[in-house]
């Protein structure tokens, strides 16, 4: 099955168009080739995304969380009046987070690539770069900048441009945070090559509507897993659930469907203090063990 731009809701619609304008005028500002041959003379290695989130799950009740940086959205406008990536990035990693995710979209999310090279450089934990992968030019961009996972969000992207987009992260030694929210979105997910380097994320999100229902990710859950495990000796698949997690009791339900990996952001970044938001998370889930 493929998707078109006619199929995208509109917000997604909006900042696809958005996204190819600036990859163009990226490439009129520095070419592919200058590009590649940047990424070609940087030997700086990866931290290791998925192998993070792997390691913080080692026992049924052990979560791995993704924790967010973000200043804004399109829905909520600004969500964090006194934004400081490098702080948040080392408040998160002392408060126990396994990643981090740091949002690059200028547009819509008031984000930039600044912010992730700071969040880099103030913190030893793996990083995502959240923003709307169109372009083979933006999975460049995005190594030299220092990720280590990217996203592509099925929602956004045809068959032929999500399996190059997937080919070319993991050729550059970059995990793939596969992002779906309806079984036919995962049904394309599924077309994609098996890797050690892929995460699933199930957004509790509907980008039509954007209310959000965490069934979302116990109905789809299921069937990734039954359709990845093939047998005893298969790498585990790692699940992401995202968008609408706001209390332990969110996270014990989640573990209670074998689900230990979360990507957590607005409920961090609308304190003052991101990383004891997640720190008083932390410690409510491990206080109802």
């Amino acid at each position: 099955m493929t998707t078109t731009h006619s199929d995208i809701p509109s917000v997604l619609q909006r900042i696809v168009a958005t996204k190819i304008e600036e990859v163009k005028a990226a490439r009129e500002n520095l070419s592919l080739e200058d590009l590649q041959s940047q990424v070609a003379a940087d030997n700086k290695p990866r931290r290791g995304f998925a192998a993070a989130l792997r390691a913080a799950s080692t026992n049924k009740n052990s979560v791995g969380i993704i924790a967010e940086i973000k200043k804004a959205s399109p829905s909520k406008g600004i969500i964090n009046h006194n934004f400081a990536p490098a702080l948040f990035a080392q408040q998160y990693e002392q408060a126990g987070a396994s990643c981090l995710s740091v949002l690059t979209d200028r547009d819509y999310f008031q984000g930039d690539d600044s912010y992730l090279l700071q969040a880099a450089n103030a913190a030893s934990l793996p990083i995502l770069r959240k923003d709307f992968m169109v372009d083979v030019y933006q999975i460049y961009q995005s190594y030299l900048m220092g990720a280590d996972c990217i996203l592509l969000i099925m929602a956004c992207l045809d068959d032929t441009q999500v399996h190059e987009l997937h080919a070319l992260s993991i050729e550059l030694g970059m995990d793939v945070l596969i992002e779906i929210h309806t079984k036919s979105e995962l049904d394309r997910a599924l077309t994609l090559p098996r890797s050690a380097h892929n995460i699933y994320g199930i957004n509790n999100r509907d980008l039509n509507t954007f209310d959000v229902d965490l069934q979302t990710t116990l109905d789809l859950k299921n069937i990734l897993i039954e359709a990845l495990v093939v047998d005893n000796t298969t790498l585990k698949p790692l699940v992401v659930t995202e968008s609408g997690i706001h209390s332990s009791d969110d996270i014990r339900l989640m573990l209670s469907h074998d689900i230990q990996h979360f990507l957590i952001g607005e409920q961090f970044m609308k304190t003052d203090h991101p990383g004891q938001a997640l720190q008083s998370l932390l410690a409510g889930v491990a206080a109802d063990e």
